[in-house]
């Protein structure tokens, strides 16, 4: 396996002095030595990160490091196609992709397609590429004929770098979550237990959906109400949009995270724009990307509520500790939507975390009937 220091000392070695994307679990140990070595930076979405170290390199003619999952490759295409083209502005960098789903290894569905797909994707964009050898010896030549494609042609390259590639790494970074009282599934428990009986909820991507799959379990109460968004971080919102407006008579809910929300912003404008008076918006802020590694995200640094209300959101609240969660929700539920309750948590999951043991079209349909009872 390969050393996280090693590949990142290379990569100095080849000259780049700025990384930077969207945490990826294959990429985590690399990703949390590159930030603990304080040079890196955590992007809004993939896309932006490419237009970020576009930005970079027409400042300073340098070649930047990209890092993303392939299941967040679809936010990078149009600035791929449409900026750093050869045929546009022929901008170099170094594309890193976590190869969630390769074909012959086991991995979650939503991940199934882009990985089977990943290589037809880089080849029908004429994306030179390699697959990242855990080998130093080979990673060294993989770089050479990198840089030199890079230098050459003045386009990215992009390396796939498949499951068990790296070594371990601890996260030495200070997420600054430790002020805060609560965890995510103690958050959790407690929401699940104040839905009622004909409320429809949507969660979002990671650990989020999977605790909730596991406390609705653990309380008898069935899965039929929630719809688990486990792949298409950043759209939960919008999903819960999309339900909201055609079940007007039935309270939505939809449970997002901090990096989910920061990813695509813009959705607060729309449910801003739409006014729907039955939406829920619940936020659970613990100031990381907790579900690939833990690395920061800008959650700590935003005034959620302001941009929410700033949107067209009617009221919004904030919260931090069990006492005020239980004092509030009732006057956010009571609240004509839509409405944002934020809440403060720090990180930490079980280890023994699970999985949802229904299939994703399992979850649909069940959902779906559960929808159609009005």
């Amino acid at each position: 396996m390969l050393k996280p220091a090693f590949l990142y000392e290379q990569l100095e070695k080849k000259g780049v002095e700025f990384m930077l994307g969207v945490p990826d679990s294959l990429l985590k140990h690399f990703g949390s030595y590159a930030f603990d070595k304080g040079n890196t930076l955590i992007a809004a979405n993939e896309g932006g990160a490419l237009a970020i170290a576009s930005g970079y390199h027409l400042a300073t003619g340098k070649i930047p490091l990209v890092y993303l999952q392939n299941s967040g490759f679809g936010n990078i295409v149009n600035p791929l196609t449409s900026l750093t083209d050869e045929e546009v502005y022929s901008i170099p960098a170094l594309i890193m992709v976590g190869w969630r789903g390769k074909p012959g290894t086991n991995d979650e569905p939503q991940h199934l397609k882009p990985g089977r797909t990943q290589e037809e994707q880089l080849k029908a964009l004429d994306l030179p590429y390699s697959i990242l050898s855990s080998d130093e010896q080979q990673v060294e030549k993989q770089l050479g004929t990198a840089f030199d494609t890079m230098r050459k042609k003045s386009s990215p390259y992009v390396l796939l770098v498949p499951p068990d590639t790296f070594e371990k790494y601890a996260f030495q970074g200070d997420s600054k979550t430790h002020s805060y009282s609560l965890k995510r599934e103690e958050v959790l428990e407690q929401l699940v237990q104040k839905f009622g009986e004909k409320d429809i909820i949507v969660s979002t991507t990671g650990k989020t959906s999977r605790e909730l799959f596991e406390l609705r379990k653990k309380h008898g109460l069935g899965h039929h109400r929630d719809f688990l968004t486990v792949g298409s971080m950043g759209h939960a919102s919008q999903i819960a949009l999309g339900i909201a407006m055609e079940k007007k008579n039935r309270r939505v809910f939809c449970i997002d995270g901090d990096g989910a929300m920061i990813m695509h912003m813009g959705a607060l404008a729309i449910i801003g724009e739409q006014q729907p008076s039955n939406y829920y918006h619940i936020l659970i802020n613990n100031g990381a990307h907790e579900s690939v590694g833990g690395q920061p995200t800008a959650g700590f640094h935003i005034d959620f509520g302001k941009i929410a209300e700033g949107c067209g959101y009617k009221q919004t609240f904030r919260v931090s500790d069990l006492s005020s969660l239980n004092d509030k929700f009732d006057e956010f539920v009571n609240a004509e939507g839509p409405v944002l309750l934020e809440i403060m948590t720090q990180t930490g999951a079980r280890s023994d975390l699970g999985r949802p043991t229904l299939s994703p079209t399992e979850n649909k349909e069940n959902f779906m009937q559960f929808l159609s009872e009005d």
